[in-house]
């Protein structure tokens, strides 16, 4: 059998590696405490399930759904402006997504076409590479660098190679960096856009996960921002339904409506069932929101300062559902640290450099385990050495 040149791009060696020895080591009878993945540990709000389950005792939706509801897209317009203060018209500037993962490996294929430049980041999540090269992208990375906020550094672009590329891909609040972005920032963002005819792909899928009274917004808030770009985001974080796989495409109507071309040929809407859940996500009570992020504020707290005390400094997230931690100096492998981390303390974490090669030297810990168990990870790892 002869495979696509594209599926090279798939391979997950780093996190194959992870699993093969998360196996090995319970087979031995290991306990690992998983901080790798990002999924919610939480449920969604009562309401939100009592709207699902509603709604998958009803036969008639289990048709396709072809497209969103009005009642859907209403929603996501009213939250938007309820939150971020934008107007968005629901019928040309508003497309669910079966998740943002969906979108992000999709949307290059309606801008590119096989060499185009697309601009990254570096660190980033890695569907913002892998959708792109898919495409037959040629990828240019831009470096997000401790010194700088883990901001892009727009004068550090290479001019030409901004001159000829067609897409540019950011994420604040960040994964796996867990940097908020400014309002100078936002500008100037959409300032480059305009000038080198760019379509900035912005990713707010924390935005609701933001600690110590910090707030963020969104980009669509930015005077021109629809004219240049789409926001993604998503109810996975915000209200603890990753494995609904519900996303939203906001903003510039030609991009959704090409988005939505494309997609119409890839699958048939959103479960009917699930719009209803969003629904009643969006316009239901949103304490638990607010309690989410007050859970992982406690969480972050309870590691970053117990680790403090080992000698291991890390700086406090300012939001998301992540730690982005420096190796111990006495490590010069990001891979080999989190392999002696599990072997040595039972603790699964990510590796920095599966996230691009400026990644190296640091982890991802996701803060998705109670309370207790992250201060067991953090005793666990006292009791290693390895700090």
């Amino acid at each position: 059998m002869r495979f696509a040149e594209r599926m090279k791009y798939l391979s997950s060696a780093i996190f194959s590696q992870l699993a093969e020895k998360k196996i090995e080591l319970e087979k031995k009878g290991k306990e690992i405490i998983n901080l790798s993945v990002g999924s919610p540990d939480m449920a969604p709000a009562p309401h939100i399930i009592k709207a699902l389950q509603d709604a998958c005792a009803d036969t008639g939706n289990y048709a396709y759904a072809l497209k969103d509801t009005p009642e859907l897209l209403l929603a996501v317009k009213e939250w938007y402006k309820r939150r971020f203060d934008v107007e968005l018209d629901e019928q040309n500037e508003v497309m669910s997504l079966l998740g943002s993962q969906d979108g992000l490996a999709h949307i290059a294929l309606t801008l590119v076409d096989p060499g185009d430049i697309v601009l990254v980041p570096d660190p980033g999540y890695p569907i913002f590479s892998v959708g792109p090269l898919i495409a037959g992208a040629e990828l240019v990375k831009m470096p997000l660098k401790k010194e700088n906020g883990f901001l892009v550094d727009f004068d550090s672009i290479d001019k030409n190679a901004a001159k000829k590329a067609k897409l540019m891909i950011v994420s604040y609040p960040g994964n796996p960096v867990t940097a908020m972005a400014t309002e100078e920032f936002y500008k100037e963002l959409i300032d480059f856009a305009k000038k080198y005819d760019i379509v900035v792909l912005h990713d707010n899928a924390y935005c609701e996960l933001t600690f110590d009274g910090l707030k963020t917004g969104s980009f669509l808030s930015y005077p021109g921002a629809k004219d240049v770009g789409v926001e993604f985001n998503s109810l996975s974080k915000t209200y603890n339904m990753a494995g609904c796989r519900i996303g939203f495409a906001l903003g510039n109507r030609e991009v959704i409506k090409q988005l939505s071309t494309i997609k119409s040929h890839m699958d048939y809407g959103l479960f009917l069932p699930l719009q209803k859940a969003a629904v009643a996500a969006l316009t239901g009570p949103q304490d638990q929101v607010k309690r989410n992020a007050e859970t992982y504020q406690r969480r972050r707290d309870i590691l970053v300062d117990g680790l403090k005390k080992l000698g291991w400094e890390i700086d406090k997230p300012k939001a998301t559902m992540f730690v982005w931690a420096p190796i111990p100096e006495k490590f010069s492998s990001s891979t080999d640290f989190t392999m002696s981390l599990m072997e040595k303390a039972g603790v699964m974490v990510v590796p920095g450099i599966s996230f691009g090669e400026l990644g190296e030297g640091y982890v991802r810990i996701a803060l998705v385990q109670p309370e207790e168990k992250i201060q067991e990870a953090v005793d666990r790892i006292a009791d290693s050495g390895l700090i």
